[in-house]
C-alpha cells in the first residue's frame, strides 16, 4: 500500500493502491489500484479514485459515490485511449465542487478491459457481434467493487448516493445496470449511448417497465454524431418520460450542438452531468 494511501485511510488494506501523478494540483487526491482481479470476468482492471478535499477536510463526513466506466480515459491523458485526451474529471469535479454546484463526492473509474470491452458492456448478446457480458460485468461492479470501496472509504451507503456513468456502450451499460439495480444505483449519466446495440433492445427494455424507477437519469447526445444516433437517443428519452421520469427533475435530457463522438466533448459536458446527477443541495 502506497504512502498517499494510508495517508487517506489507515484501515485501508486494498494492495496496490498509489497515487497518480497525472495533477501535481491533486496533492494525493487521486488513486490509482493496478489489475484488480475480479471474480466474475477473467481480465484485470485497474481502477482510478478521486477524493474531494472535503474528504480530507471532514474527516466525519461520507461521501456520495459515481462509478464511470472506460476509467483510463477520464484523468491520464498517457493512458487514454485517444493519447492526451481525457474527461479531466478530478479538476472538473473540484471546479463544480468550489463553485458550489456539486456535492463533494468520490469518482471511481473503472478501466474497461481492451478487447473484452464491448463484451463487457453490452447487457445483451449481439446476434452478428457477440458480446452480452453485462450481467457480469454488472455483479464485478454491485457485488465486489462497491463493498470493497465502502469498507475503505467513507462512502454514503444508500442507492440515493450511488451513480453509475458512461459513455456510447458505457451509457447503455450505465442505463442496463440502473434499470436492473435500481437498489444500488439511483443516478444514472447516459452520454451518447449505444441504443443500436442488438437491435436496439435497450428500447425494449425501457418499454416493458410497468413505470417509473427511483433513478435520476442525465441523458445526452451529440448532433454531430450522425443523425441515426441523435433519433435512436431521442426515442430513448420519450419513452423514458412515458414511463413517468419527469423532464427538469428526475431526468434532464440534452442534444449538444455539433458535438461528436469523443472524449473532448464528453469531457466539455461533464460538469453538467455533475451538476444535475449531484447537486449541492445546500445551493438549491
Amino acid at each position: 500500500m502506497g504512502l498517499v494511501a494510508s495517508q487517506v485511510e489507515s484501515s485501508m488494506e486494498i494492495e496496490g493502491l498509489d497515487p497518480v501523478l497525472a495533477d501535481a494540483a491533486a496533492e494525493g487526491r487521486y488513486l490509482r489500484m493496478r489489475d484488480w482481479q475480479s471474480q466474475f470476468l477473467p481480465s484485470p482492471r485497474d481502477v482510478f479514485i478521486y477524493l474531494p478535499k472535503a474528504y480530507f477536510e471532514e474527516p466525519e463526513r461520507r461521501f456520495p459515490v459515481l462509478v464511470l466506466h472506460d476509467g483510463q480515459n477520464l484523468i491520464d491523458g498517457n493512458l487514454s485511449f485517444v493519447k492526451g485526451s481525457t474527461w479531466s474529471m478530478g479538476t472538473t469535479a473540484d471546479a463544480e465542487i468550489e463553485a458550489g454546484l456539486v456535492e463533494p463526492l468520490i469518482l471511481v473509474g473503472v478501466a474497461n478491459a481492451g478487447p473484452q470491452r464491448m463484451a463487457e458492456y453490452t447487457p445483451t448478446p449481439d446476434r452478428r457481434l457477440g458480446g452480452g457480458n453485462g450481467p457480469l460485468y454488472a455483479r464485478l461492479l454491485v457485488d465486489e467493487l462497491l463493498p470493497m470501496l465502502r469498507s475503505a472509504f467513507r462512502t454514503l451507503p444508500n442507492a440515493e448516493a450511488t451513480g453509475i456513468a458512461g459513455s456510447s456502450l458505457g451509457g447503455l451499460i450505465s442505463l442496463a445496470i440502473g434499470l436492473r439495480y435500481p437498489d444500488t444505483f439511483g443516478r444514472i449519466g447516459v452520454l451518447s449511448p449505444s441504443v443500436w446495440w442488438d437491435n436496439r433492445t435497450i428500447l425494449r427494455d425501457v418499454r416493458s417497465l410497468p413505470g417509473t424507477l427511483p433513478l435520476r437519469v442525465w441523458m445526452d447526445i451529440g448532433t454531430g454524431e450522425g443523425l441515426r444516433h441523435v433519433r435512436d437517443t431521442d426515442l430513448l428519452a420519450q419513452l423514458l418520460k412515458a414511463k413517468g421520469w419527469r423532464d427538469g427533475q428526475d431526468f434532464l435530457y440534452r442534444r449538444f450542438s455539433g458535438a461528436l463522438h469523443n472524449e473532448e466533448a464528453w469531457s466539455a459536458r461533464f460538469g453538467q452531468v455533475l451538476r444535475f446527477l449531484f447537486p449541492n443541495q445546500n445551493r438549491m
